[in-house]
């Protein structure tokens, strides 16, 4: 499979996810819309990781609440951790990135 076939196949599970939920809106999210608005995010930044060389998509795991998005896991350098954050910050709908990956020695 290749990688855009793996990130397609990544945002139509996010979105499917998102209205078979019905409408069920979690995490602080005061609307359905906020809530698929989030999970596009987190969708897109995943999808952009997968495509990237720079780094390792299932090492970083990826949240977003309210258009913010919370970088985890484990990278292997200091800049592969910029890069996640970089990639991150240039998905559409971002607002802000708190990246707390940990650089493993």
């Amino acid at each position: 499979m290749t990688k855009n076939r793996i990130a397609i196949a990544a945002i139509a599970s996010a979105l499917s996810l998102g209205v078979l939920s019905g409408c069920a809106v979690s995490r602080g999210q005061s609307t359905m819309g906020e809530y698929i608005d989030d999970a596009a995010i987190t969708t897109a930044v995943k999808a952009r990781f997968v495509e990237s060389k720079e780094v390792a998509a299932s090492s970083i795991s990826v949240e977003t609440l309210n258009g913010t998005v919370l970088l985890s896991g484990f990278a292997k350098s200091a800049n592969e951790r910029i890069a996640a954050e970089r990639l991150a910050r240039e998905a559409k709908g971002v607002k802000s990135v708190r990246n707390e990956i940990v650089v493993r020695p």
